[in-house]
């Protein structure tokens, strides 16, 4: 019979309102594999997020380096296998966290290239914050990996979304008007040519979900959070 031999650390509260997702998600793919009454193993690490967009916005990544990577470090002596970051942008210093731990880390661009590769797609629009968008940790690793192409909205576009996740996504707000905005966003995406659209926020999938679009959209949480409980359970590779 199989158990779930690994326990997952999670770093969470980027915000709060997507990571509780995560810990519903590796329980979720854990049932999934092992059924009955069967729970996920893991540590669960909640940074402050007012301290992180301070620090995101003074764009200093060296200081959100050290916090992350100390989260880390909690986790692993608590115990965790192996160490998952609950958000995107913040995998910009994911090299702060590799750096400090002796177990793995999982990069959410890895598991969200592997099921863009997996599904057959070789284009796809991403959306998230402008750093996320704009900056190549995301769209450079998935390119230079998986030889996807991806691509973003235009620039006033960019700052549209940006100013819909901080003022109100990671608060919990979820408007009908964001949601109309984001859509023509993804819209105008598949128009461009990208056969699916990455939800490079975690927040995203909440404002957004997939039953409302006609093709192909990756909740980057629930795969990076299916993709560790895979390794945890079956020892399935974190990178290609």
């Amino acid at each position: 019979m199989k158990e779930q031999t690994k326990t997952i650390g999670l770093i969470g509260g980027m915000s709060w309102e997507s990571s509780k997702f995560y810990y519903e998600f590796v329980n979720e793919r854990t049932k999934q594999l092992l059924g009955d009454t069967h729970s996920c193993k893991s540590i669960l690490i909640t940074v402050d997020f007012a301290q992180i967009v301070k620090l995101t916005f003074a764009e200093d990544w060296e200081g959100i380096g050290k916090v992350v990577a100390s989260a880390a470090q909690q986790l692993e002596r608590a115990g965790a296998d192996m160490v998952l970051l609950c958000t995107n942008l913040i995998h910009l210093v994911s090299d702060a966290i590799e750096e400090s731990i002796s177990v793995p880390f999982l990069h959410i661009a890895e598991a969200t290239g592997r099921e863009i590769q997996r599904q057959g797609l070789t284009k796809v629009g991403l959306l998230g914050t402008q750093f996320t968008m704009e900056k190549d940790f995301y769209t450079g690793y998935i390119k230079e990996n998986f030889d996807i192409d991806v691509i973003i909205p235009e620039e006033d576009d960019r700052k549209t979304l940006h100013r819909i996740i901080y003022n109100e996504l990671v608060k919990g707000k979820f408007t009908t008007s964001s949601k109309e905005i984001c859509l023509k966003l993804m819209d105008d995406l598949i128009d461009k040519g990208a056969q699916g659209i990455i939800m490079g926020c975690t927040e995203l999938p909440i404002l957004v979900t997939a039953d409302e679009v006609g093709y192909p959209t990756f909740d980057t949480g629930k795969i990076h959070a299916h993709a560790a409980v895979d390794w945890a359970v079956q020892a399935l590779p974190l990178s290609v």
